[in-house]
């Protein structure tokens, strides 16, 4: 396509390279002006590398970018932002300790004439932005006393402040709430209405549904097509990602619980600050449900898991495994008790990434016949578990078995640790952001094998920040907020507004 004023960036060849690895094969994308524009691909297609070339972030080894059909070089961000290109990435980068107007102008101050920050002005001329595009906000509140969603207009609101007239929005509906999302997407439509022109990097197929007039899809480095989204429904949009068809619905016959595997009451953790994040939380799963925990992120999530998982004492309350007390033990008593963990993170709790993959293959079961026999490890016994796992998971390392587990791409990391804890053949799996980072494809294998375990008569608890994801794959759903279960709910009998109003604090009517 030829570079024309019509389109507000035009990328066309992109070619990047990190060593022998090409991370962009000749990529192109050409953006409207005054149209939302997603970009979908696997994990590791080159979105964000694509991103990170056009914000200057990275170079290009080859290709062109056009603005408004002339070309340009974008050596650095600080050029992309005098070029009118703004970006908002996935982890916000603001100061916690500062206000909200302090951060906004953080590099851009308007200084008066003698020599000092005009914060007077600096407030007026924000809140006018503000204002304009329906970002309402609290300009004198520190970031630290702020929702996660509010942070996110501080960042759209700093973009806006030094004259982008194209933003760039990395994942940036992964931790906010329904009612943030719909906010959200009413605020980029406003930016549209006004000239702007919007880039959103996104898994999100139902959001990519709600917000966006075309969609480029790429794989592996390379473009695939550029589609417009009326007309193209979520599953074509899932086939032109991974390259086949994907169920998009979890597919699950209703749950048959039994009794009562794991039982917590009221639990009460502290956090690394030494006050109670979970506060007197109480929750029960059964043999053959699923349970999910639906909550935004730090309302005592983390400090419920570290309690789960023996990192950390609790201060009161019980954790019961079959009726038998686990709380204030360590680590291996919990494993031995029939708990097994898909942690939150996988690289700091989940791998070794330094060990090959076959020795994370075994890690929670290396002390064990055939492994290790009198404290000397049995390699052939663990290669061949790891073969067989590799096998059954579909997990697709670079190398063989000795390549380090840091080499995995992050999907076949996450496939290898569901692997080797569903191999423990555990009373309870706790499955924690199972799914966090992964395309449609592998979440849809992560989803079954969940599925598949539950159908096996074990206990699931979820824990997930994909609403979506706790709605379609939970039989029970707990809401959490504040440290505390708000309310519980039977799958089918609860909608996404009610759900996302607890999450945020309000109060439930139905079950009042």
């Amino acid at each position: 396509m030829e570079p024309s004023k019509e389109y507000v960036v035009q990328m066309h060849g992109i070619t990047k390279r990190f060593g022998s690895f090409c991370a962009l094969n000749e990529m192109n994308l050409d953006v409207k002006s005054g149209t939302i524009h997603s970009l979908l691909g696997e994990n590791g297609a080159g979105k964000s590398t694509l991103m990170n070339v056009l914000y200057g972030l990275y170079q290009a080894d080859e290709g062109e970018i056009f603005l408004k059909g002339e070309k340009v070089e974008v050596k650095n961000p600080s050029d992309a932002i005098k070029l009118g290109i703004g970006m908002v990435h996935q982890h916000f980068m603001l100061l916690e300790k500062f206000t909200v107007v302090q951060n906004i102008i953080l590099g851009d101050e308007c200084i008066s004439h003698l020599g000092m920050v005009d914060m007077k002005k600096a407030r007026k001329d924000v809140m006018e932005i503000a204002n304009k595009y329906g970002l309402h906000i609290d300009p004198d509140a520190k970031i630290s006393d702020i929702t996660v969603g509010m942070q996110q207009k501080v960042e759209i609101l700093k973009a806006l402040y030094r004259g982008a007239e194209l933003l760039i929005l990395d994942e940036p509906t992964a931790v906010l709430t329904p009612q943030e999302i719909q906010e959200l997407i009413k605020i980029m439509k406003n930016l549209i209405d006004s000239g702007k022109a919007i880039i959103i990097i996104t898994h999100k197929l139902k959001e990519i549904k709600a917000a966006s007039d075309i969609c480029t899809i790429v794989c592996r480095g390379k473009y695939i097509d550029t589609v417009d989204v009326k007309s193209t429904t979520e599953s074509e949009l899932a086939a032109l990602m991974v390259g086949h068809d994907v169920n998009l619905v979890v597919d699950k016959s209703p749950a048959e619980p039994k009794e009562t595997i794991l039982e917590i009451e009221n639990l009460v953790v502290e956090n690394e600050k030494k006050m109670d994040a979970v506060k007197g939380l109480s929750l029960n799963v059964r043999k053959g449900e699923i349970v999910g925990i639906a909550g935004i992120d730090g309302n005592g999530q983390k400090e419920l898991m570290d309690a789960l998982s023996g990192f950390i004492k609790a201060k009161s309350g019980t954790i019961k495994i079959n009726g038998k007390e686990i709380q204030n033990t360590t680590p291996r008593n919990i494993i031995d008790s029939g708990i097994s963990i898909i942690p939150e993170d996988r690289h700091k709790r989940g791998l070794v990434l330094e060990f090959g993959v076959f020795e994370n293959a075994v890690l929670n079961k290396y002390r064990k016949m055939p492994y290790s026999k009198k404290g000397i490890l049995n390699q052939k016994a663990m290669e061949q578990f790891t073969n067989e796992l590799i096998q059954e998971c579909d997990v697709r390392p670079a190398g063989c078995t000795y390549d380090h587990a840091g080499n995995l791409s992050g999907g076949n990391q996450q496939k290898l640790i569901i692997g080797r804890e569903v191999s423990n053949n555990p009373e309870l799996l706790i499955a924690v952001q199972p799914t966090r980072g992964l395309d449609v494809g592998a979440i849809e294998s992560v989803h079954k094998t969940l599925v598949r375990e539950r159908d096996k008569g074990k206990a699931i608890l979820l824990i997930s920040f994909e609403l979506d994801e706790v709605m379609n794959l939970s039989d029970t759903i707990a809401v959490i907020y504040d440290g505390k279960i708000q309310d519980t709910f039977l799958q089918g009998t609860v909608d996404e507004n009610t759900l996302g109003l607890l999450m945020a604090g309000g109060r439930n009517h139905v079950h009042e």
